[in-house]
């Protein structure tokens, strides 16, 4: 193969993918400036190449005019660098001037060609086994020069993008440059004959690579495809390297070994066969590939449409049953096969047959993980899918389990300030009621004695429920002191109103614990007074307080048997403010209770096991943290 083919090979196959290039970046660009520009820079380098073609077959006149037009390659170039570069940190008044002066630079190169064209500023010469060739005449200096200058203010303007960007656009500047330096080497033995340098065309015979590295060094931190093709690229590039290799070794030691036969093939031939069984490899790789996934794999038909709707879906879950049940939904379908999935946050008390097929996920330490349960029989397809599946779903899992804490605590946050400002509310509307019950118990002061009777009856329920509104809605400021609990308990009982309820005490003397003496005492009368009110009219009505230490706990128990506490009731709703079921009560003794314990980080619940109808069960610290605690509460406005 002599020179002057491999020259025309190369420039036909260098303007052959500056078209493929071109296409393909106005494909993808759509409304991209940079990416536009970048495509015309790519097709003028396509017709310049194809200029060279044109003069090799001897059609001189066409092919010297194409090769003149080289001007409007840096402009499109500049075109290019200009938008690539004006954007974010970069954008600069001057670089705004530019790109409005880009028409005028496109004007000025257009004139630079006609000029050429008219100053015949071209011209052909015999070399390359008496192949015409380009060189410039003394009137294209005009045009080289300007050429140069379009260049030289293209790379001024990537330089200054360099400086003034950072990450992944940086890192694509850096890359043009390189592939620029690698550009200039190549084109640069392009003016040799018009110096008359007879050192040529060997450099331009990698031009092909050019456009493709600058190209790839722009793209590829913005188009993630041309990295995988990029990658498929070279892995064939390497290939075709290694089949040079072993036929240059095949026909050094063919001959020597017998092979004469093949030893007179001459190497281009063996190249050219080894080339096309590449190519042919390459075109039934994808489709041979497929066949063999679904022999080793059938049933399995992963793609990305499957993955994709599959994350999509799983995404629209908003808590962990509606998860289970569209995990449950696309697995099935995909492998037409009933699936149960068990998640560790649901209590499911199912069993799973010996026939079924299950995905058990769960939360670990290091994440969530999935585990498939009786897959042992399955195709190997389905369990490949299962396990595609499963690793989506449990990346769903977590994805739902931070959704559903940041929704909590949202939640939290807007409960919380709603409570604020109730505590505020009813805090004013007990201060406001203070001054009419006091107007009416100074009027009921003449009246007959039976009726001012009643009117002070009930003058002591309204004054009771509002101290309990201002105790309730009000701030809650802990005193702590060491008080001894037997003592305390004691000192209630005897100033309490108990209307012949029986009592017992169970409290060693040596207990004490580190509290609020006030506030705890508001605890114990809030509990007594409760259970009086429902023993009072009981036969052998009785209540007990027990208390007993368990490590760094009091343990308070008090005990009543009167009647039960109704089913409705219980659990958390009984400690809700305005729950009672006691005549005459405010509803708010118990929910004042729990905050007076949660204030001394305690807990309080109400049990029905413990042997009596009715039992308030309190855990107290035998030590608090400091001596002097002012808990704010969320009610506390103040």
């Amino acid at each position: 193969m002599t020179v002057s083919l491999m020259f025309e090979m190369a420039m036909s196959i260098s303007s052959v993918c500056g078209v493929l290039v071109a296409a393909w970046l106005l494909w993808r660009a759509r409304n991209q400036g940079d990416l536009q520009a970048l495509a015309g820079f790519a097709i003028m380098m396509a017709i310049w190449c194809f200029g060279h073609v044109v003069l090799f077959q001897g059609y001189e006149k066409i092919g010297i005019n194409i090769i003149l037009a080289n001007p409007l390659m840096p402009t499109f170039f500049l075109h290019f660098a200009i938008v690539f570069v004006n954007s974010g940190p970069a954008k600069e008044r001057t670089l705004d001037r530019l790109h409005l002066a880009i028409p005028w630079f496109y004007v000025a190169s257009v004139a630079v060609v006609l000029h050429s064209w008219w100053m015949e500023a071209g011209d052909a010469i015999s070399t390359l086994d008496t192949r015409s060739f380009f060189i410039f005449t003394d009137a294209g200096s005009w045009n080289l020069a300007y050429t140069v200058l379009i260049g030289m203010l293209a790379h001024g303007v990537l330089l200054f993008g360099w400086y003034r960007h950072s990450g992944n656009k940086k890192r694509s500047i850096l890359a043009m440059f390189g592939v620029g330096a690698w550009g200039l080497l190549l084109a640069t033995s392009f003016v040799f004959p018009s110096f008359g340098i007879s050192w040529f065309p060997y450099p331009m015979l990698l031009l092909p690579t050019y456009l493709l590295l600058l190209v790839y060094a722009v793209v590829r931190y913005q188009i993630l495809s041309v990295n995988a093709f990029a990658n498929r690229a070279l892995l064939w590039l390497a290939m075709m390297l290694v089949i040079l290799c072993l036929i240059a070794v095949i026909s050094v030691v063919s001959g020597r070994i017998g092979l004469q036969a093949l030893a007179d093939v001459p190497s281009w031939q063996l190249w050219l066969y080894s080339l096309l069984m590449l190519l042919m490899s390459a075109l039934i790789y994808q489709p041979l590939n497929r066949l063999i996934s679904r022999l080793i794999y059938p049933g399995a038909v992963l793609n990305e449409t499957v993955l994709d709707t599959w994350s999509s879906r799983l995404k629209e879950a908003q808590d962990w049953e509606q998860l289970t049940a569209l995990g449950e939904d696309l697995l099935s379908s995909q492998i037409r096969r009933s699936i149960e999935i068990k998640l560790n946050v649901l209590q499911s008390d199912s069993v799973l047959d010996d026939r079924d097929l299950a995905l058990q996920v769960s939360r670990s330490d290091s994440g969530w993980r999935f585990m498939l349960l009786g897959w042992e029989d399955a195709s190997p397809g389905m369990r490949l899918t299962a396990e595609v599946f499963g690793s989506l779903f449990s990346t769903s899992c977590g994805l739902l389990e931070r959704s559903l804490a940041l929704a909590a605590t949202e939640r939290k946050r807007l409960d919380e300030k709603h409570l604020v400002e109730l505590g505020g509310l009813s805090a004013s509307m007990a201060h406001e009621l203070r001054n009419p019950l006091n107007i009416i118990a100074m009027a009921a002061y003449d009246t007959p004695p039976e009726t001012r009777q009643h009117i002070q009856t009930q003058l002591k329920r309204a004054d009771r429920l509002v101290s309990d509104m201002l105790v309730y809605s009000g701030g809650l400021t802990l005193q702590i002191s060491t008080t001894p609990l037997r003592a305390l308990v004691l000192g209630i009982l005897a100033q309490a109103q108990l209307d012949g309820v029986a009592y017992e005490i169970d409290i060693d003397e040596s207990i004490e614990l580190e509290a609020d003496p006030q506030r705890l005492q508001q605890v114990f009368i809030n509990l007594i007074d409760n259970a009086v009110a429902f023993l009072r009219n009981q036969p052998n009505g009785k209540f007990l307080i027990a208390a007993r230490t368990d490590d760094k706990t009091v343990v308070i128990q008090v005990h009543n048997n009167g009647p039960e506490v109704d089913a409705s009731l219980q659990g958390e709703t009984l400690f809700q403010p305005f729950v009672t079921k006691r005549a005459g009560g405010s509803g708010l003794g118990l929910a004042i209770v729990r905050r007076i314990v949660d204030a001394h980080n305690g807990k309080i619940q109400h049990r029905s096991d413990s042997g009596w109808p009715v039992t308030f069960e309190l855990f107290l610290p035998l030590h608090s943290s400091s001596t002097s605690i002012s808990n704010r509460d969320p009610y506390d406005t103040k």
